[in-house]
């Protein structure tokens, strides 16, 4: 182990060795226990769920009532998938594709219109923009359910209901990812480059497209997810606009299986588990540009 000492800028000699911080700076092995502690708590609070989930989605309807709940029973995984895919018609699959469209296409383009409003918002001086302001934040007040029916008398009337666009053009509307997007251009998107590439004589599309965007990269992955949460977890919507089982998304169709009589719970849970795999693999594909992501805003540049 290296003995070497190390000297912060005022003076204060530490060893690296020592965690990397002097004596005066490390915090208090009461606190650090602290920490450690609420950190696996709230890790066994989220991770609770989901080993119940997979459990459960192994067991048939009596040993789910009989058996230990965070235990496993009878292997019942094979009849439970068969009972998932004869209920739902075989449809089971399309509808996970089809909660991957609709809320993919909705954090593209709601994640494009977000950061453009933003921007906007962040960099322009314009009559009005305060006023717009006040009626986004408003927006992030108004819960998406009390929406729901003007949206569908609306859509109803221009003829676009049971279709695609009736759950996709609602979702790409977020109060919420305007408002990070403008917190976002403000604290990561410097006044001196666009200011640059004005006198270099780029246009304002050029700039949003070849500069704006690639700044707010990290924080474009952040307005992405929390849209893409938002529809794919969005079930009150889908119930009101789409008739269709071919249209349906997974939370829909799995909400009818539930109200059929006597439902076999194993296969419910075992199509809920499987409709969310899509969510952990994006979550793990992009944990690294979230986190970067989330910081982007939290520090004014």
């Amino acid at each position: 182990m290296s003995r070497k000492l190390a000297t912060l800028p005022d003076g204060t000699t530490y060893r690296p060795s020592d965690g990397g911080l002097p004596r005066s700076l490390r915090p208090k092995r009461v606190v650090t226990v602290v920490t450690i502690v609420v950190l696996v708590v709230a890790l066994l609070y989220f991770l609770a769920p989901i080993y119940w989930l997979v459990i459960t989605s192994t067991k048939s309807n009596g040993d789910i009532v009989t058996s230990n709940g965070w235990w496993f029973a009878a292997n019942n995984t094979v009849q439970n998938y068969v009972e998932l895919m004869g209920w739902t018609q075989q449809m089971f699959w399309r509808w996970v594709a089809n909660s991957v469209f609709y809320s993919a296409t909705a954090g593209v383009v709601g994640t494009l219109v977000s950061v453009a409003a933003g921007y906007g918002l962040a960099k322009f001086a314009f009559p009005g923009r305060g006023a717009v302001q006040v009626v986004i934040m408003a927006g992030l007040l108004l819960p998406i359910a009390l929406l729901t029916i003007p949206l569908y008398v609306v859509f109803h009337a221009i003829g676009l209901t049971n279709t695609i666009w009736a759950v996709i053009i609602p979702s790409c509307v977020s109060p919420f990812g305007v408002f990070l997007g403008r917190v976002y251009a403000q604290s990561s998107v410097p006044d001196e480059i666009i200011e640059s590439a004005r006198l270099d004589g780029a246009g304002e599309i050029r700039i949003f497209f070849g500069i704006v965007l690639k700044l707010l990269a990290p924080a474009m992955v952040t307005i992405f997810l929390f849209i893409f949460v938002a529809t794919w977890n969005n079930f009150l919507l889908p119930l009101m606009m789409l008739n269709s089982p071919e249209l349906k998304p997974v939370t829909l169709g799995l909400y009818g299986m539930m109200s059929y009589f006597n439902p076999q719970y194993g296969a419910v849970l075992q199509g809920a588990l499987l409709g969310v795999v899509p969510l952990i693999i994006l979550f793990l594909g992009l944990q690294k540009q979230w986190q970067s992501g989330l910081a982007a805003g939290a520090v004014k540049g």
